[in-house]
Parts: structure tokens; sequence; C-alpha cells
């Protein structure tokens, strides 16, 4: 017992912690929260009160010209007893899943091809990334001539090839489709964030992999694609949760038409609010587009645990 005494009295000195330890961390702390005080100002006004105000004006009757008077949960019975609300809700999710399946898929492979050392890729790369500068209405314009049924540059090419092309924007089948197509165009972003992925890998991962005998399809799924997998569910994230708020593309390219077949969330959302000034409706539409995203992106992390792999 006399000699615990001493090692215990040791562990209890070393355990305390160091005072000019503490006043450092301190100062540290006084500096993050200095340098983040901006932004964090920045949300409060220009963030957190304006979802404060849409949770309030959710539970109230607004026409913009009047007083705004409560309505307790009107707005909410409303919405759930709104046939078009479930069909955009429908419609928002499958052009999600399907903008994001499709970009998620073609950016990372475009991004494995410019990853080759070939001559001309500064080029290429510059060919890929320009499309994502390019301003949403631009984009819109530019594609809505490229899926005209008769006239469009997809179906033209269909026609050479001696196959009648679809409707694209004007059929109820192939709207959502056309749009998810047209989604891959802005995939620059995504491309350069896959780039950097992928020129992190160590190459002698590859090297004991081809000393193993792996083949190219066992080097891509074995090793790319596992040390890729956090930068994959990054990009899913972030791509569901904007494909999700998809409102100027399909404003301009349709409108929510042909009947209301790509009516999106927040393209309701605008209706509701610009067009018939409900806006408390509105409000109650936009919680209803925020516990959507919330769900998705808890999904996502639920199901990361499963695939997602990360280097320690």
């Amino acid at each position: 017992m006399a000699q615990a005494a001493p090692a215990l009295e040791t562990r209890t000195r070393r355990t305390r912690p160091n005072r000019r330890t503490s006043k450092l961390a301190r100062r540290e702390a006084r500096a993050f929260y200095g340098f983040a005080s901006p932004w964090i100002l920045g949300f409060i006004l220009f963030g957190g009160g304006p979802v404060v105000a849409a949770l309030l004006l959710s539970f109230a009757h607004w026409s913009l010209l009047s007083t705004p008077s409560w309505a307790g949960l009107a707005n909410y019975r409303k919405m759930f007893a709104d046939p078009l609300f479930y069909k955009s809700i429908v419609n928002t999710v499958y052009f999600g899943a399907g903008s994001v399946c499709l970009g998620v898929v073609t950016s990372f492979l475009l991004a494995i091809l410019l990853n080759q050392k070939v001559r001309g890729l500064g080029f290429f790369r510059t060919v890929f990334y320009l499309p994502s500068v390019v301003a949403g209405v631009a984009t819109a314009i530019l594609w809505v001539n490229i899926l005209q049924p008769d006239s469009g540059l997809i179906n033209s090419f269909l026609r050479f090839l001696g196959i009648k092309g679809p409707g694209w924007l004007v059929d109820e089948h192939w709207a959502i489709p056309g749009l998810i197509l047209m989604s891959v165009w802005g995939a620059g972003n995504t491309i350069v964030i896959y780039l950097a992925g992928l020129q992190s890998i160590s190459p002698t991962l590859y090297e004991a992999a081809r000393l193993d005998g792996a083949g190219w399809w066992n080097r891509f799924w074995n090793v790319t694609v596992p040390m890729m997998s956090p930068v994959i569910f990054f990009n899913v994230v972030t791509s569901l949760i904007a494909s999700l708020q998809a409102y100027t593309l399909v404003l301009v390219m349709t409108e929510g038409g042909p009947n209301n077949a790509t009516l999106m969330l927040g393209l309701y959302i605008y209706r509701q609010a610009f067009e018939y000034f409900d806006m408390g409706y509105a409000a109650a539409l936009s919680w209803a587009m925020f516990a959507l995203i919330g769900v998705a992106t808890a999904l996502q992390f639920v199901l990361a645990r499963r695939w997602v792999h990360y280097d320690a």
C-alpha cells in the first residue's frame, strides 16, 4: 500500500491539466470564435432568422398584402389533403434519385478518364468543367433546344440511326428522364472533387495489387472504389440535397408540365408563395421539403456504415 500511494500520486499529477496548456487552449478557442464570428452572425441574421420566421409563418395565413393571422395547423391539414403535394413529392424523389445515380456514376467515370496520363489532358479537363460555370437559365434554354422532339440534337441523332426519339419534355413519361439527362451537364464540380480524391490514392496500393495478379477490374473494385468511398459518399449527399431543391431549371424548361408531370416541390412552393400569395402554406411546404431532405440525408448516413471505408 505504501508503494501504491506514490504511484497514484504520480498518476494524478500527470492527469492534472497544465496551466500553460489550458491558457493556450483558451486563447485558441477565442481565436476560433473570433474568426468564425462573421459566419456565425451571418447565419443567425440571414439563415437562422428566416428559418424561425418560416416556422412561425407556417402556422399563419398571410397573403403579403394583409396582416398575418394565426391559423394553427390549418396549413398542415391542407398540405396533407393536397394531391398536388404528394405528386410533387413523388416527382422530386424520382428526379433526385435519378439525377444523383446518373450524375455520380458518370462524373466518377469521367474523372477516372481525366486522371490518365495522356496528351492534352488540361484541355479535356477544362472542356468538362466549363459547363458547370454556365448560368442555370442559360443551361435550361440550351437543353430545351437539345431536347426538342422534332429538331433537337438528340432526336436528330437518333433519327439518323433510324430510331424514333421520345417526346422528352412534352411527354409525361419522358419529361423527368429528360431533366435527369440534363442534370449531368453541370457535373464539372463533382469531377474536380473526384480528381482530387483519385490523385490522393497511394500508387503503392495499385502496385501491390498488380503484384498479387489483380487485373484492371479487381484493382478498380478492390482499391479505387474503397479508397474513394468517402469522396463518393460526400458527392452523393451534396448532390442529393441539391437535386431535391430543384427549381430554376424546372421552371424555365417545363414550368411543371406537361400535366404537372415535372411539378417539383421547390416549384410548388414558388407557385404558392408568388403566384397564389399564400405565404403560410408555402412556409408549411418549405418545412416539408426540409423534412424530406433531412430524412434522405439521415438515410444516407445510416447506409454509409456498410459501404464507406475510411483510411485510418
